[in-house]
């Protein structure tokens, strides 16, 4: 038996954070009773389990897809103001995947989406700390200190970000591009670092998620992940020790 969030997770409702929000809101049955307790634990087969009065089966294979998400693209499943979201550029793929973190709106790049619910949970858990690379276009150029700050740590309104890896890629018509690595994934992020000291991200690009690089991939497209990537990531993610 195992805990209902990470069986619901495993058949592919959502995330396990939310799959433990769906429960708490009550919108879980266990052999047509409500329970909104995360600790319960179930077995498919035996147990039956509705989501929205909807019946969950075993899991689907898992499939594992890297995406070069476009400027202009939610990174969501659905959107009630009818936005595109990066699942209008699968719409060819049989399995239900679900992104592992998010990109803005107006940011582009590297994007993981799964149905793993395990892995999902320990990529995007803090203890294992998996980094994130990003090229930032920011207006001006930043003076050496403020850059040494960035990497050290700034203090948001959430409270100071962790250490980084920041390096100045390159200065174009008076705007430097910085290249950024942190493994924290507070909503924008990297956008508001930039801003706190004084220079506004023009563009922001996601180029590596752990071992995962983007090369290759044009804006719109994905690929599978092939076996030595996900053996890595899953090491990454602490799901793994081989």
């Amino acid at each position: 038996m195992e805990r209902l969030q990470k069986v619901m997770a495993a058949a592919g409702v959502a995330s396990r954070r939310a799959c433990e929000e769906i429960i708490a809101a009550g919108r879980v049955t266990v052999n047509g009773r409500k329970v909104t307790e995360l600790g319960t634990k179930v077995q498919l087969g035996r147990d039956v389990v509705r989501v929205d009065g909807k019946k969950i089966s075993a899991p689907e294979k898992h499939d594992y897809l890297l995406l070069y998400k476009p400027r202009g693209y939610l990174s969501t499943v659905t959107d009630p103001k009818g936005r595109k979201t990066i699942m209008d550029l699968l719409e060819d793929l049989a399995t239900r995947v679900y992104p592992v973190g998010r990109l803005d709106y107006d940011s582009e790049g590297l994007l993981l989406l799964t149905n793993d619910g395990d892995l999902t949970y320990a990529l995007t858990h803090p203890k294992h700390q998996v980094k994130k690379t990003y090229l930032a276009r920011i207006e001006g150029v930043p003076a050496r200190d403020s850059v040494e700050l960035l990497a050290a740590g700034v203090k948001l309104e959430d409270g100071p970000t962790a250490p980084a890896t920041v390096e100045m890629d390159d200065i174009y018509n008076g705007n430097a591009r910085l290249r950024i690595t942190i493994h924290e994934g507070r909503n924008r992020q990297v956008r508001r670092m930039c801003e706190h000291i004084g220079h506004p991200v023009l563009s922001l690009k996601r180029i590596a998620m752990g071992n995962l690089t983007a090369a290759g991939l044009k804006s719109g497209q994905y690929r599978r992940l092939n076996t030595a990537e996900l053996k890595q990531l899953k090491k990454l993610a602490g799901l793994s020790r081989k």
